[in-house]
């Protein structure tokens, strides 16, 4: 469906990525509010755990924190709007919008790269070189990490964002259920060599530096706990696996609007959907089950947690 708003200079254009909507309308709604939900809901509160508990007062588990507020962006930035499209009559956002919640998620994405690149450096620090970790990893040091991981990307997308602006929209519908690359094809202005440049620019310094980075980093920490003996070997893993486990999966969920979104790949409806919802559906879980399980200090306060509410569900139903 192509139209324009009657509001002076709003345009307005279309989702068609829905599958069925109508006929599934009430079933997607539950679906998505209870994954959102949880979401909020698993990643607060590990979030308040780092908060409230001065054990876990740590570059490391600051970094985690980040990591899951990250998530809780990444996801506020997309399901709320998607739950008003599912219980609209037809899904419509306007161009500057969705051009707006499309700077956010991928500024968000790149965000997660170098959090995690953050957290190798954290990690090389602390197993290579111990002695100099407290002057090294400063409360100075881990603000201007974080600072850095959550304004370069959305500094470096605002030029790319000008570059487009003002340009006229030869289609109306978008191919998906949320603003992401593909809003750019909607646009009858052909990207110039200038422009692809610059994305190639941006793909390698928010998201290839920092891999490379990373990897360089964690052979450092495996040639140098190798080295060091057994104590040393099993230390480095157990700190390490959590962030190699989140490492391996961001890249390969992110690699759908790299291989699909960029790329005339014609895929059903319902697929289509599915891959797009990967990185905003799976990453937003996987982190605070992964650093809930995984990170020891993080787990024993998770256990005592649920202890005490175990305790007081049990009092109350005495007491009642």
């Amino acid at each position: 469906m192509d139209r324009k708003n009657d509001e002076p200079n709003a345009t307005y254009i279309t989702f068609g990525g829905h599958v069925e909507l109508q006929k599934h309308r009430f079933l997607y709604f539950v679906m998505t509010s209870s994954v959102y939900v949880l979401i909020l809901c698993s990643n607060s509160t590990i979030l308040c755990l780092i908060w409230t508990q001065k054990s876990l007062h740590q570059p490391m588990y600051v970094f985690i924190a980040a990591l899951l507020c990250n998530s809780l962006l990444l996801s506020t930035n997309i399901y709320p709007k998607l739950l008003v499209d599912l219980v609209s009559d037809v899904p419509t956002t306007s161009y500057l919008a969705c051009k707006i919640q499309a700077l956010i998620y991928y500024s968000l994405c790149g965000a997660e790269f170098l959090l995690l690149a953050a957290m190798a450096y954290d990690r090389y620090v602390a197993i290579c070189k111990p002695l100099q970790y407290q002057t090294v990893m400063r409360s100075r040091t881990v603000t201007a990490l974080l600072v850095l991981a959550w304004f370069l990307p959305s500094c470096q997308l605002v030029p790319s964002l000008i570059l487009v602006n003002g340009s006229k929209l030869c289609g109306y519908t978008l191919n998906g259920i949320f603003c992401n690359n593909a809003v750019t094809k909607l646009s009858c202005m052909t990207p110039a060599g200038g422009y692809a440049i610059y994305g190639v620019f941006i793909l390698a310094t928010t998201i290839f530096v920092p891999l490379a980075f990373i990897l360089f980093t964690y052979c450092k920490i495996l040639v140098i706990s190798h080295r060091r003996g057994l104590d040393a070997r099993k230390r480095a893993v157990q700190t390490c696996t959590p962030h190699l486990l989140v490492l391996v999966s961001f890249p390969c969920l992110c690699s759908y609007d790299v291989i699909i979104a960029r790329l005339d790949i014609d895929l059903p409806k319902a697929a289509r959907s599915i891959m797009s919802l990967q990185v905003v559906l799976y990453q937003p879980l996987f982190n605070p089950v992964i650093y809930g399980l995984k990170m020891k200090e993080i787990h024993k306060h998770l256990r005592r947690l649920f202890s005490r509410g175990r305790v007081r569900v049990c009092v109350a139903l005495i007491n009642n």
